[in-house]
């Protein structure tokens, strides 16, 4: 079996997603997708970079093909590389099951539980906003409900020591609203300095969230040490990492408590699956990150099926419930919980007659946020 086409195609629905779609001489189809948002065109391009790296060689050799993709240009393919090696990744070992006839996860050591629990995002622009979606999110069955620190009121400014006590509150009044049977999960999405970081996490220890996500920028993993040693609250990080070179200090130190590994970003299942057997001999748990589309849900699926190791997984988008037309065939959910797929690779399929449909949005939509000075901060 030989690969004869390599095709990207960034997908714009409500954001943009970036899949690639891997053809053999067999007629076999493999489907990827990567996960650098907002810069789904850079990604789209290294793909093409890569494509002569890729026609006519044997998908099988997933292991080679991966040192090829990261090693060939001889300087180290930083994110967007990355990005796009991971779509492409995900797209051979969905090649590879569906020319065994296996589900992916039959690949990866086979089932290690029967469902994958599961969090949305809850959201709101008031507390109240988000208490009535969190309790709605409780009534379809989930069971774990995430929130964010917020920003202003246009959604644009932040102000970091108004967010951090507005983002308490909202704990309290999940808490209250919810019970002690709703475990809770909010996402800092690196907005806060270390010190106020400290700060939330040391207020937000009183209503024992499950974790607390990204409370700090991702350049400097030595940031984690003071905060780690200073409080109680389990910690998620890692969805901005590209390598397990840059998770290294996160795993080894054992600086978190839950490994964000995005698979679309940090090097396709083969990348992801030698992290997750780092992380167990360090006691971290699996949280996979999950903004993306059909097929980061589908191959973060098979990654927890056959993980002892697992936590929560995220999920902001219901399978079925979105691109439904481009993606006809996606894996199964039910109440809170992804189930395992029984067809074989992944479990999705494309139809690339649909792409036509969605042109791209334009990449200086992405948001951009500011402090009430004018000053820039990261959104």
């Amino acid at each position: 079996m030989q690969i004869t086409r390599v095709t990207s195609h960034i997908i714009g629905a409500e954001r943009n997603f970036l899949f690639v779609v891997v053809e053999t001489d067999t007629g076999l189809v493999g489907v990827g997708e990567g996960g650098l948002t907002w810069r789904e065109g850079a990604t789209a391009g290294f793909i093409d970079a890569l494509r002569p790296l890729l026609l006519g060689a044997d998908p099988f050799r997933t292991e080679h093909l991966w040192q090829v993709m990261f090693r060939s240009g001889f300087f180290p393919p930083g994110r967007v590389g990355a990005a796009a090696l991971s779509a492409v990744d995900i797209a051979l070992w969905d090649l590879k099951a569906q020319a065994l006839g296996v589900p992916l996860y039959q690949l990866l050591g086979g089932l290690c539980r029967d469902e994958v629990v599961c969090y949305p995002h809850a959201r709101g622009q008031s507390t109240t906003q988000l208490v009535d979606h969190a309790r709605h999110l409780v009534a379809e069955g989930y069971r774990f409900i995430r929130t964010e620190i917020r920003g202003g009121a246009d959604g644009s400014v932040f102000d970091p020591r108004h967010a951090l006590r507005e983002a308490i509150a909202d704990l309290r009044a999940l808490r209250t609203a919810l019970g002690d049977s709703i475990e809770l999960l909010i996402d800092v999405h690196t907005r806060l300095d270390p010190a106020d970081a400290l700060l939330f996490c040391k207020l937000a220890e009183e209503f024992q969230p499950y974790f607390v996500e990204d409370p700090l920028r991702c350049e400097n993993p030595d940031s984690y040490r003071r905060l780690a040693a200073r409080t109680t609250v389990p910690l998620a990080v890692g969805e901005q990492y590209s390598s397990k070179w840059e998770f290294r200090a996160l795993i080894e130190d054992e600086l978190c408590d839950f490994a964000r590994i995005d698979v679309c970003l940090a090097g396709g299942i083969t990348e992801t699956v030698k992290m997750i057997g780092w992380c167990e001999t360090h006691g971290l748990k699996l949280a996979l990150h999950n903004p993306l589309g059909p097929v980061s849900t589908a191959a973060c699926l098979h990654l927890d099926l056959a993980s002892s190791s697992f936590g929560v997984q995220e999920l902001p988008r219901t399978p079925g419930t979105y691109l439904q037309d481009l993606f006809p065939v996606q894996v199964p959910y039910s109440r809170g919980h992804l189930q395992p797929p029984t067809r074989p690779g992944l479990g999705v399929v494309i139809d690339e007659s649909r792409v036509r449909n969605y042109p791209p949005i334009s990449e200086g939509r992405c948001p951009l946020w500011r402090r009430a000075d004018g000053s820039f901060t990261n959104w």
